[in-house]
């Protein structure tokens, strides 16, 4: 006989744990190829683990509610072999999307100081950046920085490169004020948009839209549209479709980063971000959008938004983007600056497309007009997407809205 090892499989990008949440199966269970052995869920999805072969579950490693890291080991499975028994070690497949790297990587390898792969490793565990590693007292031959030295600076090092908690005494709680611990689901998104924030310096650029030929064509399209395929025609289909294109128009802002490194997508895969009835935020993608016809993209997002809100998505689902897409014009808002979706480099943000008088250039001179507009804006990272680059990208896609073909059928 010989033991399986289930890991735990990534879940989606930027994760490095799940909680495993119930135990579909017991030991000593006989398992089939494909079986559901576990629930696991993250901040993103809710999901199933299956086994890979069948056996028998012999080991499990982890209890309902532990916390796993990606990639360790939580149940053995004893399968049935004529070979002689030798531990078997499980990895787990995982998309092509998802072999660039998910989380933001500190570059430990500039300047002439050498540090040793323990050293790196340690470092970026304990998030000690690389400011604070080249300051690092080194015990060791030639200066260099030892395990003992490294792990010694973390437990003392200053809270000046660290946030710094406030003291409890400045929070007031009022008679009446009700204190509510954050569920597991915004735990993880405050730790998510709080290391995006720390990683990427954010900026945002700004364009306003006239969106009056798209609202007209939805006008007239969507009461059939609806009728034929029982989905409800949005603005959301045309601005990503926009996206896309203007994507491949300045291929540059679909980029991730690998320390010094800069990742550069071939495939154009957007995320949507989704609220979910339970106030929190999950972002489907969709794959290769360039390649989707409009009616193929009003189908993928009313399918990905409505499981998602199900809470029906796979890992893939959720996984491989290379730019989002956040649309605050459904509450109502006029423009925002959201946080990047890491590893990507850029997210676009579009606010509510309102009726206002706006000045338009005429052959005969300038006048006024009532007119469908939108605030569009994309928060970017700095150090590899600067305001010109920006421009340019926030520029094709007010082409490609602005200049939309109305004689299209849908």
């Amino acid at each position: 006989m010989a033991n399986f090892e289930i890991v735990m499989p990534q879940m989606g990008e930027g994760l490095i744990e799940a909680t495993l949440t119930k135990w579909l199966k017991q030991e000593g269970d006989a398992i089939a190829e494909d079986d559901a052995l576990v629930e696991v869920a993250t901040d993103k999805v809710d999901t199933e683990i299956p086994s890979p072969v069948s056996g028998t579950l012999v080991k499990k490693l982890f209890a309902e509610g532990d916390v796993v890291p990606i990639g360790k080991a939580i149940a053995l499975v004893e399968m049935k072999s004529e070979r002689a028994s030798t531990p078997v070690v499980a990895v787990t497949a995982q998309p092509a999307e998802t072999a660039q790297p998910v989380l933001p990587v500190q570059d430990y390898s500039g300047g002439t100081r050498f540090y040793s792969p323990l050293v790196k490793s340690i470092a970026k565990q304990e998030h000690v950046s690389m400011k604070e590693l080249s300051n690092i007292p080194g015990t060791g031959k030639d200066d260099r920085v030892t395990k003992e030295d490294i792990l010694n600076w973390v437990k003392t090092r200053k809270s000046a490169d660290r946030p710094v908690p406030l003291p409890a005494q400045t929070i007031v709680n009022a008679v009446g004020d009700e204190i509510v611990e954050m569920d597991r689901i915004r735990q993880l998104i405050s730790s998510h948009m709080s290391k995006s924030w720390e990683t990427s310096p954010h900026v945002n650029s700004f364009m306003e839209v006239d969106m009056t030929r798209i609202a007209n064509w939805r006008s007239k399209n969507k009461d059939s549209f609806e009728k034929r395929e029982n989905i409800k025609l949005t603005f959301t289909p045309v601005i990503i479709e926009s996206i896309a294109k203007a994507v491949r128009d300045v291929p540059q802002v679909n980029v991730s980063i690998d320390g010094t490194r800069i990742i550069c997508h071939k495939n154009i895969n957007i995320g949507m971000a989704v609220s979910l009835p339970n106030n929190g935020l999950i972002v489907p993608v969709i794959k290769n959008a360039d390649q989707k016809s409009l009616t193929g993209m009003v189908r993928s997002i009313t399918d990905l938004a409505d499981r998602a809100r199900k809470n029906k998505l796979i890992p893939d689902e959720i996984s491989g983007g290379t730019i989002s897409l956040t649309n605050l014009g459904s509450f109502g808002l006029l423009a925002g600056t959201p946080i990047i979706n890491q590893p990507q480099t850029a997210i676009v943000a579009v606010g509510v497309i309102k009726k206002r008088p706006v000045v338009l250039e005429t052959p005969d001179g300038d006048t006024i007009a009532i007119r469908h507009m939108m605030i569009l804006s994309v928060a970017h990272d700095h150090r590899v997407i600067d305001g010109v680059l920006a421009g340019q990208f926030l520029d094709r896609m007010r082409f490609y809205l602005e200049n939309y073909d109305v004689t299209q059928s849908i």
